[in-house]
Formats: C-alpha cells, sequence, structure tokens
C-alpha cells in the first residue's frame, strides 16, 4: 500500500520552529531569528547562556520537515558570569579538595573545546 508524502514549504517551517520557540520555556523567542531555504534552518540572534542556544537547536530538530539545522547563535555571557583564569583555577582547587569526587575523574577543558567537539 502506497503513501502519498507532502513537502513542507519553508515558510510552513519557519512559521512552526518560531511557534515551538515562543512556546518552550526554556528560550526567548525574540532572541532568536529563524531562516529557512531548502529545509535547512538557520539560527540567528544572541543569547545569554550556552544552554539557551542548544535548546533552539534541539527544538528547531522537533519540527517537522526540518532536514538539518545551522546553529549561528552567539553566545553573549552577561560580566558577571565571566570568570578569570585564576578563579577557574581557584574553583578547580576546590573540587580536588572534595573527599566524594575522584580526580582522576576530574576533565577541565574550555567552553570552545566542548563546542568544537559538538
Amino acid at each position: 500500500m502506497a503513501t502519498a508524502t507532502t513537502t513542507r514549504t519553508d515558510d510552513h517551517i519557519q512559521k512552526d520552529v518560531l511557534h515551538e520557540l515562543k512556546w518552550n520555556p526554556r528560550v526567548q523567542s525574540t532572541e532568536i531569528g529563524v531562516a529557512v531555504k531548502d529545509g535547512i534552518v538557520t539560527l540567528t540572534g544572541w543569547v545569554n547562556s550556552y544552554t539557551k542556544k542548544w535548546a533552539a537547536e534541539e527544538i528547531a530538530h522537533r519540527v517537522r520537515g526540518v532536514l538539518a539545522v545551522a546553529n549561528d547563535i552567539e553566545v553573549r555571557l552577561p560580566s558577571s558570569a565571566e570568570r578569570t583564569d585564576a578563579d577557574i583555577a581557584a574553583a578547580v582547587c576546590a573540587l580536588e579538595w572534595d573527599a566524594d569526587l575522584s580526580i582522576d575523574k576530574l576533565d577541565v577543558h574550555s567552553i570552545q573545546t566542548h563546542i568544537e567537539r559538538r
């Protein structure tokens, strides 16, 4: 038995992605732009956390008809979240003193390294 398939237009996909972003509490839809070409969604704008950036990508992937997502959202951390190398070193030392944490299991790397691995 053959089933009919319908191809969704880029406009429909864009509308649905914007709708999903609007109703998802993990992101602020006003911070994110959505463009669609040939089923490929491009996310733009800026947010204040990597969690929001990754959530927006996950939300877009869930929309029917999306073939791929290019996540060009920029993360601009608030100045209160910036940490110097000395701050990070102190946090690592504090973790080393935690009796419940094995130092061999501690893997410290930059957020840039994490992003490159995704």
